[in-house]
C-alpha cells in the first residue's frame, strides 16, 4: 500500500477537524456549567436575603424553628435540581465525546484492517502459512477488542443505573426524614 503525502495531509486535516469539534464540545459543556453556576449563585444570594428577613421576623424561638423548618424543603429541592442539571451537563457532554471517540476508533480500525489486508495480499510467495497465522491473530484481536468495548459499555450503564438508584433512595430518605421532622414540630 502506498501512503502518499496527499493521504497524509488529508488524514492530518481530518484529525485537526476532529480536535476542533471536540474542543467546541468541551467549551459548550463548560459554558453550560458556568451558566448553571451563575444562575444558582444569583438565586442563592436572593434567597439568602429573603430567608434572613423571614428569620429576623420571627418573634419567638418556636417561630424561628418553624421558619427554619420551612426553609429546609425548598433548599433540598433546589440542591437536587442543581445536581440533576449538573449530571445532565456531564452526561450529554460525555456522550458527545464518546460518540466522537467511537467514530474515530471505527475509522482507525477500518484503516488498519485495510492496511493489513493490502499488505497480506502483497505478501511474498511461499508465505501462505505465516499469512494465515497473522490473519487468525488479527481477527482474534478484533474480536477481543469488540468484547472489551461491550463489557466497558455494560459497566458504564450499570454504574449510571446504580447512581440514579442511589440518588433516588437518598432523596426518598431525606423527604421521609423531613416529613417526620415536620410532624414533630
Amino acid at each position: 500500500m502506498n501512503f502518499n503525502a496527499e493521504q497524509f495531509a488529508a488524514a492530518q486535516q481530518a484529525n485537526l477537524t476532529s480536535a476542533a469539534d471536540l474542543s467546541q464540545t468541551a467549551f459548550a459543556g463548560f459554558e453550560r456549567l458556568v451558566e448553571l453556576n451563575m444562575a444558582a449563585g444569583k438565586a442563592a444570594v436572593g434567597e439568602t436575603l429573603s430567608n434572613m428577613q423571614a428569620l429576623m421576623g420571627a418573634k419567638t424561638p418556636q417561630d424561628m424553628m418553624a421558619v427554619q423548618a420551612a426553609l429546609v424543603q425548598p433548599a433540598f429541592e433546589k440542591s437536587v435540581s442543581y445536581g440533576r442539571h449538573l449530571s445532565d451537563i456531564a452526561n450529554s457532554t460525555g456522550a458527545e465525546f464518546t460518540k466522537a471517540v467511537e467514530s474515530k476508533m471505527a475509522e482507525s480500525e477500518k484503516a488498519v484492517k485495510s492496511l493489513v489486508e493490502t499488505s497480506l495480499k502483497n505478501a511474498p510467495a511461499g508465505s501462505d502459512a505465516a499469512v494465515a497465522v497473522f490473519k487468525t491473530a488479527f481477527e482474534a484481536s478484533q474480536t477481543a477488542a469488540e468484547s472489551l468495548k461491550k463489557v466497558a459499555k455494560q459497566a458504564a450503564d450499570t454504574a449510571e443505573t446504580n447512581l440514579k438508584a442511589a440518588t433516588a433512595q437518598a432523596e426518598a430518605s431525606v423527604k421521609a426524614a423531613m416529613s417526620k421532622a415536620k410532624a414533630k414540630a
